[in-house]
């Protein structure tokens, strides 16, 4: 969705293309800080800053919101400042803040999922909050099952009633992403749960953007005739945004090259005749790639013309800047390089900051004594941008 108003004008584009400052989340009128007054009230009294990344005058300051988390996955904000976030292998919906607690932000479980199937890289994975949540109550969870992949609607507290099944689920590449795009619909991001020609196979689930309407149903304008498919060719997505009206997805590769890519509707992503960049008009080429060691986003998020992804295997947050027209302004500058592990899942919040979780009781990190961890990152300093 596109950003509050208050990300616009903060000169930030000088700042990066003077210097490394570029750690800034910057764009045409987006700042990762200097956070304008959360409309919920006034935020909680957080602990002191824990680490700084940044040269300069600009850095960026991480603050620890939550910790002792397991396997934190998704973040959907409330219409209060606060936020649900799900742990994947509990199969819990947690929420955390507005208020304060004694270490940050005051953490309660909502509810746990029983139907949460939870084994390898599945289990409770996206949550989206409804557009009309304060009239509705209403949330929406993409999760693993005995049998499969599903989204399900479920008013808080109560039993969730699923609105899409029969998503593959595998150990591995589930997918998992759902957010509701500036059009109202609710897209979902799928893998191809270990069988690669699932991806290019129109009536197959897997490997896909998935676009439905609030009650399963394929929303319309979809195009293809009675199916929720909104675009194909994907190996494993998890991060979604928007820009705009513009739709961007980060993709697990393979062994060569991770992704960002611009969604279009329709169109058809590669997977598995490629990865990476081709040059074949058949396949929409991504925006940005990198090396998987460099890589391995899971989460993405989007303040006005900048895009910020949060890395597993690379242990570190990419932020790209866009042009107006959404290709990439310079070169992906990275922060947070091995200072929390594995980072996962990335928000941006009502009150102008990011919140990004880390990932390090997921089998394939190391936990530290406070992991799982939720971070606030805002701007600190001055210098350019700042007047």
């Amino acid at each position: 969705m596109s950003a509050p108003p208050y990300f616009r004008a903060r000169q930030l584009r000088t700042a990066l293309a003077a210097s490394c400052a570029a750690v800034l989340l910057a764009a045409t009128g987006c700042s990762l800080g200097d956070p304008a007054p959360d409309p919920a009230g006034e935020p909680p009294n957080l602990p002191s800053p824990s680490a700084t990344a940044g040269t300069g005058n600009q850095e960026i300051v991480a603050t620890v919101l939550a910790k002792g988390l397991q396997v934190p996955w998704g973040i959907a904000f409330l219409p209060d400042g606060g936020a649900l976030v799900t742990e994947r292998d509990s199969g819990r919906i947690l929420q955390v803040g507005p208020e304060s607690g004694p270490d940050g932000m005051k953490v309660t479980e909502v509810q746990t999922i029983d139907e949460v199937a939870a084994g390898g890289e599945g289990g409770l994975l996206g949550i989206a909050v409804s557009p009309e949540f304060e009239r509705d109550r209403t949330a929406f969870v993409y999760y693993t099952a005995e049998r499969d992949n599903r989204i399900a609607r479920l008013r808080l507290g109560e039993k969730p009633t699923p609105i899409l099944t029969g998503i593959p689920k595998a150990g591995i590449h589930n997918g998992g992403g759902l957010a509701f795009g500036p059009d109202g619909q609710l897209y979902a991001s799928t893998g191809d749960a270990g069988e690669t020609a699932r991806s290019q196979d129109v009536k197959e689930l897997g490997g896909k953007i998935l676009r439905i309407t609030a009650d399963g149903k394929p929303a319309p304008g979809n195009p293809f005739p009675n199916s929720p498919v909104w675009s194909l060719g994907h190996r494993n997505v998890q991060g979604i945004a928007w820009d705009g009206d513009r739709m961007y997805a980060v993709e697990f590769g393979q062994n060569t090259w991770d992704e960002i890519n611009q969604i279009s509707k329709g169109k058809n992503y590669g997977w598995p005749e490629v990865e990476g960049r081709a040059g074949d008009k058949k396949y929409v080429d991504p925006i940005v790639q990198w090396p998987t060691d460099e890589a391995s986003c899971s989460g993405l998020a989007a303040v006005e013309r900048t895009l910020a992804t949060a890395c597993l295997r690379g242990q570190r947050l990419w932020l790209v800047e866009l042009t107006a027209t959404g290709t990439v302004l310079g070169q992906p500058h990275a922060l947070l390089t091995e200072q929390y592990g594995r980072l996962r899942a990335i928000a941006a919040a009502p009150d102008g900051s990011l919140w990004v979780s880390t990932s390090n009781h997921d089998g394939r990190g190391r936990p530290a004594p406070e992991d799982d961890r939720l971070l606030r990152l805002v701007l600190s300093g001055g210098g350019a941008g700042r007047s």
